[in-house]
């Protein structure tokens, strides 16, 4: 994603989210109104390692795990003006980036 966004001389601002994690009230900001589960990394091996099962998670615990481990967000999270592309999602970086 990175490579393709520097192909359409894309200038980005990145963020390392081991050094600098999100606190809990910037990533509840950062979700916004949607789902919570649309930020996590149900297929990290971090999530693996905790042997918890996907339906028993709520949304506070979800952040809460986030916050404890950053790898469990998923990535990358790209910012464009409002708008905010979670993951590889190629449809809506067509639309950000024609």
């Amino acid at each position: 994603m990175k490579a393709e966004l520097s192909q359409r001389d894309v200038e980005l601002d990145e963020r390392d989210f081991f050094r600098d994690p999100f606190d809990p009230d910037e990533l509840r900001a950062l979700i916004g109104d949607r789902q919570v589960s649309d930020f996590f990394s149900f297929n990290s091996p971090s999530f693996r390692k905790l042997g918890v099962k996907r339906d028993e998670l709520t949304d506070e615990r979800m952040i809460s795990l986030i916050i404890d481990e950053p790898r469990l967000i998923r990535r990358p999270l790209i910012a464009v003006g409002s708008e905010l592309v979670v993951g590889t999602d190629k449809e809506a970086m067509a639309r950000l980036f024609p």
